[in-house]
């Protein structure tokens, strides 16, 4: 089942979200629906308020970009460590079509996590997955990527926020992969 996409303006992205306190099928449906949701927006990230659920979920998979890496499913993650080094690199994000901004972010982290199985893990992550981690994780953290921007860049920015808000600006099937 594919969820309707949240986007800029709406409420559950800015609102505090909730460890899950037992992966059961019901969780499991969530997280395949996000797939779902997630392939079809040509995404390769995907947090649970994104798709209006106020959840600590995130999903990702770089497989269409990195063979090495396919799908990892991130439940009530915690990153405890951000590395010294950073690096930019062009993000866009499914729930602000259009937008595309150069955001700096620290090129390795330590993350906790359980994954579908309810293991707990716990992780060194660097480079690109890194980022796209950092970037699901700001969602939980009711933090969008445009945060993290200067405040000349976010004010530039304010008129097609403004028309993503109104729905002015849809989500659809990018070119370009999203987070």
């Amino acid at each position: 089942m594919l969820y309707e996409i949240q986007t800029y303006g709406k409420e559950v992205l800015r609102r505090k979200t909730e460890k899950i306190p037992e992966i059961d099928n019901a969780i499991r449906k969530v997280v395949n629906n996000m797939f779902e949701t997630m392939y079809a927006a040509e995404g390769i990230g995907l947090a649970a308020p994104q798709v209006d659920k106020s959840i600590r979920l995130f999903i990702v998979d770089l497989s269409p970009l990195e063979e090495d890496e396919g799908k990892r499913v991130f439940i009530n993650p915690e990153i405890y460590v951000y590395g010294g080094e950073s690096d930019e690199y062009e993000e866009g994000c499914l729930s602000l079509p259009t937008v595309r901004e150069i955001v700096t972010r620290p090129t390795c982290i330590k993350i906790r996590y359980q994954n579908l199985d309810g293991d707990h893990i716990d992780e060194e992550v660097c480079e690109f997955l890194a980022r796209v981690i950092q970037h699901e994780y700001d969602h939980l953290e009711q933090t969008l990527f445009t945060d993290h921007l200067s405040s000349l860049k976010r004010s530039l920015l304010k008129k097609t926020l403004n028309k993503i808000a109104r729905g002015e600006i849809e989500v659809e099937a990018s070119e370009n992969f999203e987070l």
